[in-house]
């Protein structure tokens, strides 16, 4: 089972999630139709660490931000909406599991 660690809650099972996209992306404020699918729907695919939105709809229901290994699919940290973006931590190597589990914080 994955835990995703709630800045709010703590590591929790990934089933009381829901990834929101990506964070940190600048919203057009005036575009045509063209800008507008570009932000809505495409986004790039990086192998690597990305910021996402997730909520934990099944506890507290708030929003925040996690940096994810999409290699690894392991969570290196997450902070709440509106903190600045942590410096990315080096990402998990293959093959291996991400730390985190009940009572452990989030990899370094």
């Amino acid at each position: 089972m994955l835990l995703i660690p709630c800045p709010y809650c703590g590591p929790r099972p990934e089933l009381e999630f829901r990834n929101a996209g990506h964070a940190h992306i600048a919203r057009a404020t005036a575009a045509d139709d063209q800008g507008w699918a570009e932000t809505l729907f495409y986004r790039d695919n990086p192998k690597g660490v990305i910021a996402e939105r997730w909520r934990h709809f099944s506890g507290c229901g708030r929003f925040f931000n996690a940096l994810r290994d999409t290699v690894s699919d392991g969570f290196l940290a997450s902070y709440r909406v509106g903190e600045p973006r942590p410096a990315a931590p080096p990402p998990i190597p293959e093959g291996e599991a991400p730390r985190i589990g009940a009572g452990e914080e989030p990899r370094p």
